[in-house]
């Protein structure tokens, strides 16, 4: 049960109603079972499994399989087409979330209701609250890049659209924002606007504005944060010449945008001069965040797993802000809240609410000849990694998330998960098996190479090139400025050492995988893969750069082969 809110949020009450619930997690999870199944047994899913009214974990582990997405797809794909009969929940489904898509090159689609929003509000409120007992805030403005994503109806008439969208258009998201004291800075207009790039573009003009104000400043993910800095870079002075005139410039030409902002933009010459003369006085826009907006008492948004290569960009912009990762969730629903705000993001553990879902977890392989049995949440052991398995309110029963977690030490008697990386992103040719982590440590130690010509990795992804013989990895950088051809070698050459997966080496070592290519794209290149997700349907808040393309990603693909400049083999083995 959510703790009751009036004006304002008692964290206090937050924090105490968690540590009861973590106290006695495995109680409260037999008890969140026993719910989704009384509330969910007549459904055609379940009744499919033979329960019989049954809602112990036993009978569910023994009677309902583990599936993926694909397994629930025909279902949801029915729902969506506007059947009425109770298919994965007993109450109807009026609303359909999209994943970003980055994984597989499409969104997928994945029910939404009433339950996971609530459930998004009580982790909104924990970490909130833990946050604050750290990092007190008063009441003020939060400076979000959020963005909403084009909504549509599907062939059955539900609503359709991110599940960040499906959050940020409800009115509890906003009432909960000002009972936490953090505002958004901008108004719905610019969330919601069509057009991304002239909504980021409102974003810091409305920050700027309410600069005094603002506490925070978030985005969904750190890249969200970054790109929108690095938009800041190259247009501080139109928008400085805004503030000046009280006028919005002539690039922005969306009705509704155009109309909002006159309501908060008046001129105010004094406020351009100090705007304009802080960021001549920025040391390669160090600390540009702070500087701008100096009552800001952190960073915010999720910071692990493929964020994690954004963040010494982000700790440049934020200057001496901490940053504060958000909490751990997918489309599909919520894990876990931050309740260690102090923890640096690459160290960031969340806390399992245990009456959000029912979670196990699968223990990662040691022995490949011996079964895997998922165990409960109060059974796993620290150290260990596991793939989580979810089961939701919003119809989703033993759902293999993909997610590789470690856990790291029990708050009460819930884990602290450690988000490790997407299961199913793997570089691998024949024995070889290099995750997104691998990936992300490899292009560290090359990018490292670069700092000589003060030259950085914008972004980066990956794929193989099966057209040769033996097949190859390639690793695709964007980069922001001109290095030498001695140099780029260097990096091809330090990227194909710094895999050390065993079958990896062994296999280059034996040539029976080709020397590592690494491929520079033009400026801009990961923008149109960006500008791709969006025209799909994807809110630029939820974007993700896919670190791994694969040959069913053809769009992507494209993007990427049309955009190469330069391309390097590695000499390395």
């Amino acid at each position: 049960m959510l703790v009751k809110m009036e004006d304002r949020l008692d964290p206090d009450a937050v924090i105490e109603e968690f540590e009861a619930l973590s106290r006695d997690a495995g109680r409260v999870q037999k008890e969140t079972l026993k719910k989704i199944l009384e509330e969910n047994g007549e459904t055609e899913y379940l009744l499919k499994w033979g329960l019989d009214g049954k809602t112990d974990p036993d009978s569910f582990k023994s009677c309902v399989p583990l599936v993926t997405h694909e397994d629930f797809e025909p279902y949801i794909q029915r729902i969506a087409h506007g059947e009425n009969s109770p298919i994965l929940t007993g109450k109807p489904i009026t609303t359909i979330s999209l994943s970003s898509g980055t994984s597989q090159g499409k969104p997928k689609f994945v029910p939404f209701n009433d339950e996971l929003l609530e459930n998004t509000m009580q982790i909104y409120k924990t970490s909130f609250s833990f946050r604050n007992r750290e990092y007190p805030i008063g009441n003020g403005k939060a400076l979000q890049f959020i963005y909403g994503s084009r909504q549509f109806k599907t062939k059955g008439g539900l609503a359709a659209g991110t599940a960040t969208t499906n959050v940020y258009s409800d009115e509890k998201f906003k009432t909960t924002m000002r009972a936490m004291q953090t505002s958004c800075s901008s108004p719905d207009e610019v969330i919601f606007s069509t057009n991304c790039e002239e909504s980021l573009y409102c974003h810091l003009l409305c920050g700027l504005i309410f600069r005094d104000q603002v506490q925070v400043v978030s985005s969904t993910f750190a890249h969200g944060i970054v790109h929108a800095f690095r938009t800041f870079e190259g247009k501080w002075e139109d928008l400085v010449s805004d503030i000046r005139r009280g006028e919005l410039c002539s690039q922005i030409k969306t009705p509704s945008l155009r109309t909002a902002m006159s309501k908060v933009l008046n001129p105010d010459p004094g406020l351009a001069n100090m705007i304009y003369n802080k960021c001549l006085g920025l040391s390669n826009w160090y600390g540009v965040i702070q500087e701008l907006f100096p009552n800001t008492k952190y960073i915010y948004g999720i910071m692990t797993g493929s964020m994690e290569p954004y963040l010494k960009k982000l700790r440049h912009y934020a200057g001496n802000l901490p940053l504060l990762s958000a909490d751990y969730g997918a489309s599909e629903g919520w894990i876990g809240a931050n309740v260690n705000p102090k923890l640096p993001p690459e160290f960031a553990t969340f806390a399992v609410l245990p009456n959000i879902g029912y979670f196990e977890f699968i223990p990662l392989k040691e022995d490949s000849n011996v079964e895997r049995q998922p165990i409960g949440l109060t059974e796993v052991k620290i150290g260990k990694e596991y793939e989580i398995v979810v089961t939701n309110f919003a119809g989703l029963y033993r759902y293999r998330l993909g997610d590789v977690v470690k856990v790291k030490g029990f708050h009460n008697s819930t884990p602290e998960l450690q988000f490790i990386c997407r299961g199913n992103l793997l570089l691998t040719i024949n024995i070889d098996k290099n995750t997104e982590k691998d990936l992300q440590l490899a292009v560290e130690a090359a990018a490292r190479l670069l700092e000589e010509e003060k030259v950085e990795v914008v972004d980066f992804t990956s794929g193989i090139d099966s057209s040769t013989e033996p097949a190859h990895y390639v690793i695709y950088w964007e980069i922001s400025g001109e290095a030498s051809d001695e140099l780029l070698k260097e990096c091809c050459n330090c990227l194909d050492k710094s895999f050390v997966d065993a079958g990896y080496a062994s296999s280059r070592k034996l040539s029976t995988i080709g020397a590592l290519e690494l491929r520079i794209l033009k400026k801009g290149t990961f923008h149109k893969i960006l500008d791709h997700f969006v025209e799909l349907g994807a809110a630029v808040s939820q974007f993700k750069t896919p670190r791994c393309v694969g040959t069913k990603n053809h769009t992507v693909l494209q993007i990427l082969r049309n955009n190469v400049v330069k391309n390097y083999f590695s000499s390395a083995f």
